[in-house]
């Protein structure tokens, strides 16, 4: 088995990233979390209150940010933000800069450079279809809202975090609908992506039918 980068789309609260580090852990492969990439953004413009209308200020933010991934930890600008970019205010407002063509095209040329050298796992709402249309494995992760909340929910609620039950179910849903209609490389279905949904899986489920899916192509 040769190196080959595996490409991994579906909404929001899905487990990708979950069995992304898992699937990079069992075929010694490097996860690149655009998804954190694009909260590394939206945490910065919001801390420097970035006007997302100026496109010059824009430009400029975009410049200033260097993002860095060591083991499970995110740094943007050499600060450990894993997880002050993970809180539910930040998922939304990543959903909304990443409408900017700007920001995409910056971070969508960083990650097609990292996974030049193949041996990567990729995932995010446009991989199969736009960062990684060549990518060797395409997979599109997905579940109901309702289970989507439920875990997020779940995971709040694990980390001590104050959590309210509707308030993630409304905000999966709105944030899904933006998702799948901004105008810059919507959130859909590659032709040639194998669909899993994870609604009523286990994370090991979801990781062995997954890896019999790779197993299966290369």
């Amino acid at each position: 088995m040769g190196k080959f980068n595996i490409a991994i789309d579906g909404p929001s609260g899905v487990g990708k990233s979950t069995i992304a580090n898992l699937l990079a852990q069992h075929y010694h492969m490097t996860h690149l979390d655009t998804g954190a990439m694009y909260r590394c953004v939206a945490y910065y413009f919001k801390n420097n209150q970035i006007d997302l209308n100026d496109s010059e200020s824009v430009q400029n933010a975009l410049d200033s940010i260097q993002i860095a991934f060591d083991q499970d930890r995110v740094y943007l600008n050499q600060e450990d933000v894993t997880n002050s970019i993970r809180l539910n205010e930040i998922s939304m407002a990543a959903s909304k800069i990443s409408k900017l063509e700007a920001v995409r095209k910056k971070l969508v040329f960083l990650q097609q450079e990292i996974a030049k050298n193949k041996g990567y796992i990729l995932d995010g709402r446009d991989i199969c279809t736009v960062v990684l249309p060549d990518a060797e494995v395409k997979i599109y992760m997905d579940a109901s809202s309702k289970a989507r909340a439920q875990r997020r929910y779940d995971e709040y609620v694990q980390k001590g975090i104050d959590a309210d039950y509707e308030t993630i179910f409304q905000d999966i849903v709105a944030r899904d609908y933006q998702d799948m209609h901004r105008k810059n490389s919507p959130l859909r279905i590659a032709e040639d992506a194998v669909v899993v949904d994870t609604s009523d899986l286990t994370i090991e489920e979801v990781l062995n039918k997954i890896e019999d899916i790779i197993e299966d192509i290369v």
